[in-house]
């Protein structure tokens, strides 16, 4: 399927900040959901992924297979090299893009224009043609120019959400505050899921 029928789709990026869980669950929701999803993971992205999570990354494209694999939608992978890659172009329609985590050297590339690589040129595309993009940095303490690159996306329209998760609904996982996450992002998307108990939700079930 080609131009404006073509099936959903979503870039989803990530990068080398620590919280690569998160990357994980929004790639697998998006992709359980019938989204079809344009992966693009930074070099230190992939060491991220190897020392959080345990993952033999040694052979990418089987393990992209092994764990985005048998969903409803497809898994894109793209390598961060690959400046030709479909959604390196404007004209490549997809509905938006999330970086998650995104690591301040990703969003200072972004904040600066310096499309040297895929994440940072599909990020640009998105913003060139006015579509949604959805950063999640994840860093800790924050120093003015980290601030300042934030502020500086925020009033281009990109949407912050840092990896600042909550507790009234009663996570009793780290799984469910990875999740409550996810479910902010998607959130801010418009994208249907059940991914966490909303606050009024929370408050109707505790006076049954």
């Amino acid at each position: 399927m080609t131009g404006y029928n073509r099936q959903k789709a979503m870039v989803v990026g990530i990068t080398g900040a620590s919280g690569s869980i998160y990357g994980v669950k929004l790639v697998r929701t998006l992709l359980e959901i019938g989204y079809d999803v344009h992966l693009v993971i930074s070099n230190a992205g992939w060491r991220v992924i190897k020392e959080e999570l345990g993952w033999n990354v040694a052979d990418r494209a089987r393990l992209i297979e092994e764990q985005f694999g048998g969903y409803t939608g497809a898994c894109i992978y793209h390598p961060i090299n690959d400046i030709g890659a479909s959604i390196a172009s404007g004209s490549y329609l997809v509905e938006g893009m999330i970086i998650m985590p995104c690591s301040m050297g990703t969003l200072s590339a972004i904040a600066n224009g310096a499309s040297d690589n895929l994440l940072a040129r599909a990020a640009d595309v998105m913003m060139k043609e006015a579509r949604p993009l959805v950063l999640v940095p994840r860093e800790t303490p924050l120093h003015a120019i980290h601030l300042e690159n934030m502020l500086k996306l925020a009033r281009l329209g990109v949407r912050m959400i840092p990896a600042m998760p909550a507790f009234y609904f009663g996570p009793t996982s780290i799984d469910d505050l990875v999740a409550f996450l996810v479910g902010k992002v998607l959130d801010n998307l418009r994208i249907e899921h059940a991914l966490f108990t909303r606050w009024g939700d929370h408050n109707e079930q505790a006076g049954e």
